[in-house]
């Protein structure tokens, strides 16, 4: 591209207590640009630190004191992955962004291929993760989980196996900032608005520093989330299986019945029978009310229309980056 204006690419690295893992990733991107990918590109960094509490603050700053294309946005406490991704990318400035994680599990020698793909005209480019490390039955329900999500979502458009790590065009990103979604699905999201969308195969190396921040409990809350911020289906599941319990109680109503007045069978009080409907029903009740209070709780959290996160401080981080701010009375900024 000599004698034309490199273009920008923004990386976003969102960070939870990566103390061990922060300066590797920074060394870790650089060097890619440092390839050959320096010839043609121009890049910043963007870490959404999400409050951590380990020191990863001052690492943060330590390195943006450093090097001024590192910029980093302070969350002013724990808003979850999701937003504070959703974050990242409103503050990126780039013609293209670049998610991936701290840890560097997703390679970055990748970046190359991605932006390769980007420049042929894909809007998104994907990675798809060939293999796991980790338990069989995790895989398991993962992919069970994504086949789920294909099969009722598929206005999501999320390809099998996909991960967050990802190229998203300035076109997408543009219109991130116009989403005030408190629970935001941000794969889903980011696919929904493709128009050339493709996956890229690799293998996920293991993580060497520091502690994942997704255990078993927190995969749930998040496979949830995929599930009710972006489908009707539950909703339907409770409606339908409602239905096909009243069928089958209706059922063997009337086979009690018939068999009372044809062959005068005399039923025993039937202590068992009464006891498993009743506890089924009410087991039934539970589950659903509690899916309902799902997408009710939503709906009252976002009629709030409460800012989806609150940036505690930034540095490198001008000002006309963040569309829509509105400055608190401590020069918080409200996102």
């Amino acid at each position: 591209m000599a004698g034309h204006e490199k273009k920008l690419i923004s990386i976003l690295i969102p960070v939870l207590n990566e103390h061990d893992n922060v300066e590797r990733a920074y060394h870790g991107i650089c060097e890619q640009f440092e390839k050959g990918l320096g010839e043609n590109y121009d890049f910043e960094i963007i870490f959404s630190d999400n409050h951590s509490t380990d020191g990863t603050e001052v690492k943060l700053i330590e390195l943006a004191e450093r090097d001024k294309r590192i910029k980093v946005l302070r969350l002013a406490r724990n808003f979850g992955f999701e937003r504070s991704l959703l974050t990242a990318f409103r503050a990126a400035r780039g013609d293209a962004a670049i998610q991936i994680d701290c840890d560097l599990q997703d390679p970055p020698s990748l970046i190359a291929t991605f932006i390769k793909h980007w420049e042929l005209g894909h809007d998104i480019v994907v990675g798809i993760r060939v293999s796991r490390k980790e338990p069989i039955l995790l895989r398991v329900a993962r992919k069970s989980y994504y086949r789920l999500v294909t099969k009722t979502t598929p206005d999501l458009n999320i390809l099998e196996n996909a991960g967050d790590f990802r190229l998203v065009d300035k076109s997408i990103v543009d219109r991130l900032r116009l989403i005030n979604d408190l629970h935001p699905y941000m794969r889903g999201l980011t696919s929904s608005m493709s128009s050339n969308q493709i996956g890229i195969p690799y293998e996920r190396d293991v993580r060497t520093a520091g502690s994942s921040k997704f255990p078993v409990s927190k995969l749930f809350g998040f496979a949830t989330n995929g599930l009710v911020s972006n489908s009707m289906v539950p909703l339907r599941l409770a409606t339908f299986t409602g239905m096909l319990a009243f069928v089958i109680s209706a059922i063997v109503a009337l086979y009690y019945a018939a068999t009372w007045l044809l062959i005068g069978q005399n039923w025993p009080e039937g202590f068992a029978t009464t006891t498993l409907l009743l506890v089924s029903g009410i087991g039934l009740n539970g589950i659903f009310i509690g899916i309902v209070g799902e997408y009710v709780g939503r709906i009252y959290e976002q009629v709030r229309t409460r800012p989806i996160t609150v940036v505690e401080w930034t540095v490198n981080l001008e000002d006309p980056v963040i569309t829509n701010q509105l400055k608190g009375a401590k020069g918080q900024v409200y996102l």
